[in-house]
């Protein structure tokens, strides 16, 4: 196994393992990480998701380029099969996800970033896309890096393949939070069992509305019934009971 899957309580948290290769991507890992986002998105118990990578040195390198050379032209088509699947199942994941990133995160390894809600990064961080440089396509990152960052900080990044630093990735607002060095995971961990504290089916709706809303035009997606709907339940009335209690509410996600 190149990846591990823990619980604990209603945090997911999902590891790339394999430090020794800077967690590169093979396609095994690949199929690993759409069945482990598949597990969360299906399991009621889990309310969030963290994202990280073993080791001291990177979070994800991006593909493994040995097996890409094996590969050769038997490469799938861009975006298609587990390329697409393991890119589009992190952003469509109903639950909040978080990436902790730390080292070198490259390539496709800033493109899984890029496909989880809030990013939290090491001051140590290097991010790029450096496929310019060896003939690959960032097809993900071309349509999701401008949407995040200013267009013109997106064609430089893409265009010239350069690494930016925590403090620029900040500054362009690529990653949400800066925490010193070690302690991206823990960070994450923490903003995630944070987001315990909020109505599930309220953060749901947001990550259904932001995602599905944003290709709409505006007065399309203002009209966008994206489910699950929290006016229709139960949390809402607990909610309004625990203000006027004054006390915790007490979610059952429904």
């Amino acid at each position: 196994m190149t990846l591990r899957y823990d619980r604990d309580g209603g945090i997911a948290h999902v590891r790339l393992d394999r430090p020794d290769r800077l967690n590169t991507l093979t396609t095994g890992l690949v199929r690993e990480l759409v069945a482990a986002f598949d597990t969360a998105h299906a399991d009621p118990e889990v309310r969030a998701v963290v994202l990280s990578g073993a080791g001291d040195r990177a979070f994800c390198a991006g593909r493994d380029l040995d097996e890409a050379g094996v590969l050769g032209d038997a490469e799938p088509v861009p975006m298609r099969g587990t390329d697409r699947n393991v890119f589009e199942t992190i952003l469509e994941c109903g639950k909040p996800t978080v990436a902790a990133l730390h080292g070198h995160v490259l390539g496709g390894g800033a493109e899984l970033a890029l496909a989880c809600d809030v990013r939290i990064a090491a001051d140590d961080l290097s991010i790029g896309f450096p496929e310019v440089r060896v003939g690959f396509g960032a097809n993900f990152a071309s349509v999701l890096l401008p949407r995040t960052v200013p267009r013109g900080v997106a064609y430089d990044m893409l265009y010239t393949g350069r690494r930016m630093t925590a403090g620029e990735a900040a500054a362009c607002h690529l990653v949400n939070r800066v925490v010193p060095a070690g302690r991206a995971a823990g960070a994450a961990l923490e903003y995630a069992r944070g987001l315990l504290q909020g109505a599930p089916l309220t953060q749901q709706r947001y990550k259904a509305m932001i995602v599905k809303g944003e290709a709409l035009p505006v007065a399309a997606a203002l009209r966008l019934d994206a489910a699950p709907n929290p006016y229709r339940s139960t949390d809402r009335h607990e909610g309004v009971a625990a203000w006027r209690e004054r006390r915790a509410p007490r979610w059952e996600g429904r």
